[in-house]
């Protein structure tokens, strides 16, 4: 399976002018290709292919107005551009249904606050003996290893986010580990006032991070909007803006690396419900349906299960998970949230809201007949996310064109 494994880097002042430059003309050539397609479209010419952009672009290298395209390694060029033909054939998977609708490509801004290059193996980057990264007209930069990387990556993404910090991204192939196998097996219903409850009867308190951070950012917000537009101190202060959003992302996200971790080490099986966050995110409990980031928590969930041999399932939505009473199964219909204690009418049962819907979430994904002797194990899944990554077998150096990678 494909991991991602990202790391800070620290530039120097003149290896950040040289990325800035990196990301610069990344940004023109995909702008370019752009304009291109769809001048070809709004006069009705054919879909200009990649080989096409690939002449245009090595012809515009030599024009005056696009000489200093030059200046840095063309596999970023090259990637930039094959960015470009992914975007376009998620446009077209979208419309013919293949993958959730998405928009057209849109032309980049210089003015995006987040970058990001890629470089490939043909680019002759690597990692010297002394612990930096060697990139092509860029330098050596020095990388903080935080962990070590599970085998040789083939390319790098270098990305530079909205608060001014560099990281190197590498996404390589690794084996799945099997952890030792255990009888606990859980459902997890997903909260504001907890973050989880476990259908053990387990509470987990929700940090709120972005509340708390609230005055903070309110103050830097402040700052911001009375800076003169287009001033030194506006992206100063912007950038201070950024980086107390990014604190309190990073907490977010070490919360649930931690939280899901554990719950995938101490469960065979692990049962949650496909919640509607984009519903949700549209109500009044939107701030607070942000700042718990379920969809981020359920993701790592699923890679890390199947990373380490653990059984993860999804369950319907519309599952009446907090009508049903969990001792008995009758539904006795809908209940306000303000009811977080109720009895049942048929058994009895006094049932406590949030552990009783922990627990049909785990009947549901039928993880009480598994308890019972059936055997547990997981199906693949695919990675995080896709990137170009390393592959399982070496395979023959080939040129741009051969590989079928998307050029100007």
């Amino acid at each position: 399976m494909q991991l991602r494994y990202s790391f800070r880097v620290y530039p120097t002042v003149g290896q950040r002018t040289a990325l800035a430059r990196a990301f610069g003309c990344a940004r023109v050539v995909f702008n370019d290709a752009l304009r291109v397609r769809e001048t070809a479209h709004a006069t009705g010419l054919p879909f200009v292919p990649s080989g096409e952009l690939s002449k245009r672009l090595t012809a515009a290298k030599k024009t005056p107005e696009r000489e200093w395209l030059g200046e840095v390694s063309s596999v970023v060029l090259q990637q930039s551009l094959r960015d470009l033909d992914t975007a376009y054939r998620n446009f077209f998977d979208g419309l013919k249904g293949k993958r959730p609708r998405m928009g057209a490509p849109r032309f980049k801004s210089r003015k995006d606050t987040r970058q990001a290059i890629r470089f490939t193996a043909n680019a002759g980057w690597k990692i010297t003996t002394g612990g930096k990264l060697r990139l092509p007209k860029v330098g050596d930069l020095a990388v903080k290893w935080s962990r070590t990387l599970p085998s040789i990556p083939s390319t790098v993404t270098v990305v530079r986010d909205s608060a001014g910090r560099h990281f190197a991204s590498f996404v390589v192939e690794t084996d799945p580990e099997t952890l030792p196998d255990t009888d606990s097996l859980v459902g997890i219903d997903l909260g504001l006032t907890h973050f989880a409850i476990l259908s053990d009867g387990t509470k987990i308190d929700s940090p709120r991070f972005m509340r708390r951070a609230g005055k903070k950012l309110k103050k830097a917000q402040r700052d911001l909007s009375r800076k003169t537009k287009g001033s030194a101190n506006r992206e100063k202060a912007r950038i201070k803006v950024a980086r107390a959003h990014a604190r309190t992302a990073d907490a977010r996200r070490e919360f649930h690396h931690q939280l899901s971790t554990k719950i995938i080490r101490e469960n065979q099986a692990v049962a949650v419900e496909d919640l509607a966050v984009k519903g949700l995110a549209r109500t009044r409990m939107a701030k607070s349906v942000h700042d718990a980031g379920w969809s981020t928590f359920t993701a790592m969930l699923e890679y890390k299960a199947a990373r380490y041999g653990r059984t993860f399932i999804r369950i319907g939505r519309f599952e009446p998970t907090s009508q049903a009473c969990s001792a008995c199964g009758v539904k006795d219909g809908p209940k306000p949230l303000n009811v977080r204690v109720w009895t049942c009418g048929a058994c009895g049962a006094v049932l406590d809201r949030d552990i009783n819907a922990a627990v049909n979430v785990a009947k549901a994904a039928g993880l009480a007949a598994s308890a019972c002797g059936a055997q547990v194990r997981p199906g693949l899944v695919p990675a995080q996310r896709e990137e170009t990554g390393t592959h399982p077998k070496p395979q023959p150096v080939t040129t741009g064109r051969q590989a079928g990678i998307t050029a100007l």
